[in-house]
């Protein structure tokens, strides 16, 4: 017997026709008409070459066939059932499943930590794969491919069937090693091109948001350094004269910015957005739709602390 492709339905069929014994009775209670299952019926003894029930005058009476398959079948359907309506519903402090998410550089340092320690508390049991890329389009193949369930990283090339979700934006600034000439005064136009620069390509593309800024101006500035990843680059300005515009996240991340001077650039840069997105076809999916919010929360600003309430009394005098 050839069960490729069995329909369900009959199935479902079958175990109301073993629960009411009416063919009339059982179409009533699946929500299918006497006919309907009068046909199912038919369908049933024709594939499982047995005629299952026959008529008496208690009603359908269920061969030794139909007694074998009933509870086996029953089993089965409820089996299923639940895992239906297990898979609406997803309880993250006893799931085990496994999310994969694709991050870029700079997410991988400053959101993945917090992350990771929430998840602790949240979802002890989940497993958490990382996918690292590099160029913002790689998101979009990855989800494509199947491989990753999310991503966050700066916006990829808008795509209908790719949903995106704002996290955070970072905003840029200049820095020099704390004892660097340039460091004591102001930073002009002029001053910051008469400087080398070291400039953070991560698609090598040796052109950067600076670089967009200045060329609108019809500037530009001379590059010392070009490199793909970012957070070595304050260290490297710490131990030379050269300069950078890099995120202040990347700068804070660091542990270097105690070596550092940190200027606000000479030409206003807009902050680089980093979102989340995810394939379309994820959108409902229980567990990645709570593992979207979850990140999105740990992603968000921390909130200011209220206010303490003010002390009344008398102010100390100065010099105690």
């Amino acid at each position: 017997m050839d069960l490729h492709g069995i329909d369900l339905n009959l199935l479902v069929a079958f175990d109301a026709l073993m629960a009411e014994r009416s063919v009339t009775r059982a179409g009533a209670r699946v929500g299918r008409t006497q006919p309907a299952m009068s046909a199912a019926l038919s369908r049933l003894r024709a594939l499982l070459r047995d005629e299952l029930f026959v008529r008496s005058p208690s009603g359908l009476q269920p061969t030794p066939r139909a007694l074998d398959l009933a509870e086996p079948l029953s089993h089965a359907l409820r089996q299923i059932q639940r895992t239906l309506e297990f898979t609406q519903e997803f309880d993250p402090a006893a799931s085990a499943a496994t999310v994969t998410i694709g991050l870029s550089e700079h997410p991988t340092y400053v959101l993945l930590p917090r992350v990771v320690s929430a998840l602790r508390a949240a979802a002890p049991k989940l497993t958490l794969r990382v996918q690292g890329f590099t160029a913002r389009n790689d998101a979009i193949d990855l989800l494509d491919a199947g491989k990753i369930d999310m991503a966050v990283g700066v916006p990829p090339t808008a795509a209908d069937r790719i949903s995106t979700r704002p996290l955070f934006e970072e905003r840029f600034m200049c820095i020099l090693r704390k004892d660097h000439p340039a460091a004591r005064r102001p930073l002009t136009l002029d001053r910051f091109l008469e400087l080398s620069h070291l400039l953070v390509s991560p698609e090598n593309d040796r052109f950067g948001h600076m670089d967009a800024e200045l060329a609108k101006r019809g500037l530009t500035r001379r590059l010392g350094l070009t490199l793909p990843q970012m957070y070595v680059a304050p260290t490297l300005v710490a131990r030379s004269d050269l300069i950078a515009t890099l995120m202040q996240g990347v700068i804070e991340a660091s542990g270097r910015a105690h070596d550092l001077r940190l200027l606000p650039p000479p030409i206003e840069l807009s902050p680089t957005p980093f979102v989340l997105c995810w394939h379309r076809r994820n959108d409902a999916h229980p567990a990645q739709r709570w593992f979207r919010d979850f990140i999105a929360a740990q992603a968000a600003p921390a909130p200011s602390p209220a206010p303490g309430p003010r002390r009344r009394g008398r102010a100390p005098r100065a010099g105690r």
